[in-house]
């Protein structure tokens, strides 16, 4: 029989940035970051330490806080600063046995990539897009990852590890103001901040509008994909010829194989 490990025994970490609401802009908890804090309160919530790495004083971490956290710890350093360095540093140092974070921030680089990065020079594995940690038993830990068309695959992997947690995970506890207030922010100053210079060389500019199709062709198979993108529009330049002659027939034939390139 494997031996369950103790969960308040864990030590698990869930790393949260600040969210940008796509349309309005908005300051808000990132999707994912928030399911990775649920996840966490949800296994072992004695065990769970939600860290940032960024401003201490932001508005935004009120969002996370008001999910019911007694603490919240942050690695102050400026936004200019790589948020790798400083995480890995704390991370090694404190040796934690599982590893939160979520699929994509929402702001900055958005490259998905903290996770990995995180992995590779903890040296420990990383699993992607979990939905759920069924349990931990010597020292492995069997959990849910998410797959297309609401599937699911159990996968077994040994502690420490690092998981990004799916959006088809727990969607997280609604905010609570009071509990908010009464959260204890624990700040953690960076001895070494590390400046992020590919962030610095960016040149960032408003996005642009992209072009609107003119005609959404609703196609289930393959053969109505075909079939949608050669045949003509009848709404496009053409003309039905009935009384004229075979020679103008002819003639419209010819000049129709020229414009489509068929003829050169």
């Amino acid at each position: 029989m494997p031996h369950k490990l103790n969960l308040a025994s864990l030590r698990i970490s869930a790393l949260v940035g600040m969210g940008r609401h796509p349309l309005s802009g908005r300051e808000r908890r990132a999707p994912t970051d928030a399911r990775a804090v649920e996840l966490g309160l949800r296994l072992a919530p004695q065990a769970l330490e939600v860290l940032h790495v960024g401003d201490p004083q932001h508005p935004g971490l009120n969002s996370y806080a008001g999910m019911g956290l007694a603490t919240l710890r942050v690695l102050s350093q400026s936004e200019d600063a790589d948020a790798v360095p400083a995480l890995v540093d704390y991370l090694r140092e404190q040796s934690r046995d599982i590893i939160l974070t979520g699929m994509q921030a929402e702001r900055g680089e958005s490259s998905g990539m903290l996770p990995y990065l995180l992995a590779e020079q903890l040296g420990c594995p990383v699993v992607t897009g979990i939905t759920e940690i069924r349990g931990v038993a010597d020292g492995v830990a069997e959990v849910l990852q998410a797959q297309p068309r609401g599937q699911r695959r159990l996968l077994k992997v040994t502690l420490p590890f690092v998981a990004s947690v799916d959006l088809a995970a727990a969607p997280p506890r609604q905010y609570a103001y009071g509990v908010a207030r009464r959260v204890k922010i624990e700040v953690l100053p960076v001895s070494e901040p590390v400046l992020d210079q590919v962030r610095a060389d960016w040149q960032a500019s408003p996005a642009k509008p992209r072009p609107k199709r003119l005609k959404v062709i609703k196609a289930k198979t393959a053969a109505e994909r075909f079939k949608a993108a050669t045949v003509r529009s009848q709404n496009e330049s053409g003309k039905v010829m009935r009384d004229e002659s075979i020679e103008a027939k002819a003639q419209a034939v010819f000049e129709l194989l020229l414009e489509e390139g068929v003829l050169r």
